[in-house]
């Protein structure tokens, strides 16, 4: 990352967003995903939410860049619904999907113009300019004619980054960023994350599962289980946390004699 190419991006009136969930409730059906969620997301914050899988996060997420609706309560961005497509014109919003969702018959750099191209959010010779900047920023310049088949797990995320960047958004979503990576690549995404976040003017929402990510760069950490909120705290307050189903979430014992399956099986 070079701090002055970031700098020459973060000028200009774009302030982060909150978030706002107020009893947000969700179901497919007669299954029940989300249940009364609560919780305030600040301005330029990065905030992190955490739980098993099926506990309800990437819905949560969803829900926050309005791509679903709830089935109860809301979702605000600054005081508007972001299912709203007056709200998608007054706020900047980018979602980083968990398999970086990129056209495989496009080239990297065709994937981070399409979008903005096909909207027609700015002028040709500015989009051209805000590629070619969070190119830049990624360390992607070389990989701007390659397709996504010729990239590793690790630049494919980058990429999914930076075809966020281009939106220039004042709230950043991200799946899953370092599912699939080895440790070292998700070190290098979870810097990522935390770099755009101090230099930018964006909110981060992150789900994860991963652990070092949350307690390293999260200003703040929500714990999801079956649906509904069980924790919001800063990594400090997470690591004294009690509750049982935390801890062993967080730090799980492996157990030859009674192992989980099982008991996954019984229950």
């Amino acid at each position: 990352m070079k701090k002055t190419i970031i700098q020459e991006r973060s000028g200009g009136d774009r302030k982060p967003v909150g978030v706002e969930v107020i009893g947000l409730s969700k179901s497919f059906g007669s299954q029940s995903v989300l249940r009364e969620i609560n919780l305030s997301i600040h301005p330029g914050e990065i905030f992190v939410i955490m739980g098993p899988s099926g506990s309800g996060k990437s819905v949560l997420l969803r829900q926050m860049a309005g791509l679903d609706l709830p089935s109860a309560g809301s979702i605000q961005i600054d005081g508007h619904d972001p299912a709203n497509p007056d709200t998608r014109d007054r706020f900047a919003l980018a979602l980083v999907f968990q398999a970086g969702a990129l056209f495989n018959s496009l080239s990297v750099y065709d994937n981070l113009a399409l979008y903005p191209l096909e909207h027609r959010l700015c002028p040709k010779n500015e989009i051209r300019e805000r590629v070619l900047r969070a190119l830049k920023i990624l360390s992607l310049e070389n990989a701007a004619k390659k397709f996504p088949s010729e990239l590793s797990g690790g630049m494919k995320k980058r990429v999914a980054i930076a075809r966020a960047l281009v939106m220039e958004p004042q709230l950043l979503l991200y799946d899953e960023p370092t599912s699939e990576l080895d440790p070292v690549m998700s070190a290098t995404i979870t810097e990522i994350i935390a770099t755009l976040k101090n230099e930018f003017k964006v909110t981060s929402v992150v789900v994860s599962h991963d652990r070092d990510l949350a307690l390293t760069i999260a200003d703040r950490v929500a714990i999801l289980m079956r649906g509904k909120l069980l924790f919001v705290g800063t990594p400090a307050e997470l690591r004294k946390a009690t509750d049982p189903a935390i801890t062993d979430f967080l730090n799980p014992q492996i157990d030859l004699k009674k192992p989980r399956y099982l008991q996954l099986e019984a229950s």
